[in-house]
């Protein structure tokens, strides 16, 4: 890589860490850069994954603060996310990269939608927190659902976050600030054991450089996100990340009409 295609992988990344931080979705900032750049598709995912693990990190320290309280749910929901991450892990690495040409750009525009549609989401989240009972099947079903956001997000990480905070502002007791506290660490989680996965069964998809460059990036970017990151207006953030998706469903169609 030259200095420019760093400059843009670090500016990639310190943005995926801010907002992965306050909203989710990073990964349509850093995934298409990767893409413009040239790097394979799978490459992409798993250098891109074990290098937001940093953000990860340094965003749910900021809100550890949320966390307090959380430790029943976390109990639960730690494991599953855990179960997913490496189940999605192991798709990703054991189907044929064929299969993710043609399944990503699928991913990509789900989510996009997510992104989009993400305020009407939080609305009908907090509607159905309001007037919902709460019960076991209700936690169950947290837990079920919460893993199978772990498999999407152990295989393909993108807006893996959104997922969850409308999983968790559902069917979890308390605000969506906690919401996504939790939806912080768990997506940490899935990174974590999904980069496990891929040390110690694909080394040889892993660009270190790329790693590099968006752990440094993100990591700030997690601080970043986690003290001012709520200022930023939440239109902004969707439309860069819409913009940047678009970008990557672009040059992913590319490969697939041109070989």
């Amino acid at each position: 890589m030259n200095a420019l295609e760093s400059f843009f992988i670090l500016l990639g990344g310190l943005w995926a860490g801010t907002i992965n931080t306050v909203v989710g979705s990073g990964t349509l900032v850093t995934f298409p850069i990767l893409i413009a750049l040239g790097i394979a598709p799978v490459m992409a995912v798993v250098s891109n994954a074990m290098g937001l693990i940093a953000g990860g990190v340094s965003g749910t320290w900021g809100y550890r603060r949320e966390l307090r309280g959380m430790g029943r749910n976390l109990a639960r929901l730690i494991p599953a996310s855990l179960l997913g991450g490496i189940a999605g892990a192991y798709l990703l690495l054991h189907l044929p990269e064929e299969v993710f040409h043609v399944v990503a750009p699928v991913l990509i525009v789900f989510a996009l939608a997510l992104v989009i549609f993400q305020p009407r989401l939080q609305a009908a989240v907090k509607t159905r927190r309001d007037s919902a009972p709460t019960g076991r099947s209700h936690d169950a079903l947290m837990v079920v659902l919460v893993f199978l956001a772990g498999v999407y997000g152990g295989y393909f990480v993108a807006a893996q976050g959104v997922l969850l905070v409308a999983i968790l502002g559902i069917f979890m007791s308390g605000t969506l600030q906690n919401a996504n506290a939790v939806k912080n660490l768990l997506s940490l989680s899935v990174n974590v054991i999904a980069a496990i996965s891929y040390l110690m069964f694909a080394p040889e998809k892993i660009i270190w450089a790329v790693v590099g460059l968006i752990a440094v990036s993100s990591l700030i970017g997690g601080f970043v996100g986690a003290k001012i990151g709520r200022r930023l207006p939440p239109v902004v953030l969707r439309t860069v990340i819409v913009i940047l998706g678009l970008v990557a469903l672009f040059f992913m169609v590319q490969k697939l009409v041109v070989p």
